[in-house]
């Protein structure tokens, strides 16, 4: 396993790998960074803490109701970050309309970098690409859980047609992830790689959502290995490759890397 959750205690995992480049670029700078997530979302999380450490001005769009209540929000808010919450109606058109923020933040004359749900800019995947070299070797199979598409395309971006990447969809109806990856590897100037499969039958209902048994094995996983997961990705991406090994869907010699990609703190809501 690839412990990207030890990469930083609050800045974890896929989210330091998303934010370095895009952030990086704006030191010294007094830029306002807008983006979007859900209550739990582990990118606002980890955009509190990585702006806070810059010096750097935040608002967090987030997808609820006013006075709803996380400890992830009592995090970002003592960070300093706004919180503004915005309709389902309004935050499908964020993730539609990248000039969308606009009418729920005035700014005046404030320069604003604008960051998609879970950081998933093309310069994300520079960062996330990253990860291949620190790779004890170049494994068969690459397994990781899939939300946006931005991390995947950065493994692909960085193993450039080598290995093959099996990526667990978290979310439903996944397959539209297909046409964000490749999207995603054209606007970073990276070829259409196809070296992945990406599985979408282990979701356990949709995002955010979980069973019984997916909440006892992350707990008997822990137990096993001292190794934290959580149910909302990395949870999913292991209950997945456990059911994969034993259906012998993986040669037995496969030489397998499993990427934990962090967001640790999401699994208070959930454990």
């Amino acid at each position: 396993m690839k412990r990207d959750d030890m990469l930083h205690p609050q800045v974890s995992g896929n989210k330091f790998r998303k934010l370095k480049y895009p952030l990086q670029a704006l030191q010294g700078q007094s830029t306002h960074v807008v983006s979007m997530g859900g209550v739990w979302s582990n990118h606002i999380h980890a955009l509190a803490h990585a702006a806070h450490i810059l010096g750097l001005p935040t608002t967090a769009l987030i997808r609820g109701a006013t006075g709803m209540h996380s400890a992830m929000l009592d995090d970002v808010r003592a960070l300093g970050m706004q919180v503004q919450f915005v309709s389902r109606e309004a935050y499908r058109e964020l993730r539609q309309d990248e000039s969308a923020w606009r009418k729920h933040v005035e700014l005046n004359d404030a320069v604003a970098l604008w960051l998609p749900e879970g950081g998933s800019a093309p310069l994300a995947l520079r960062g996330v690409a990253e990860l291949v070299a620190e790779l004890p070797f170049i494994p068969d199979y690459l397994v990781v859980a899939c939300g946006t598409g931005a991390t995947l395309a950065g493994l692909l971006a960085g193993l450039g047609g080598r290995s093959n990447v099996i990526a667990i969809a978290a979310i439903s109806k996944g397959e539209y992830l297909r046409a964000e990856v490749s999207r995603l590897l054209s606007h970073a100037g990276y070829p259409d790689y196809q070296n992945y499969e990406l599985l979408t039958d282990y979701h356990h209902g949709g995002y955010g959502k979980t069973t019984p048994a997916l909440t006892g094995f992350c707990h008997e996983f822990q137990q096993e290995t001292a190794i934290p997961l959580e149910p909302v990705y990395t949870g999913k991406m292991m209950f997945a490759l456990r059911q994969l090994w034993h259906d012998g869907y993986l040669a037995r010699n496969a030489r397998v890397i499993a990427v934990h990609t962090g967001g640790l703190q999401g699994a208070r809501g959930y454990l």
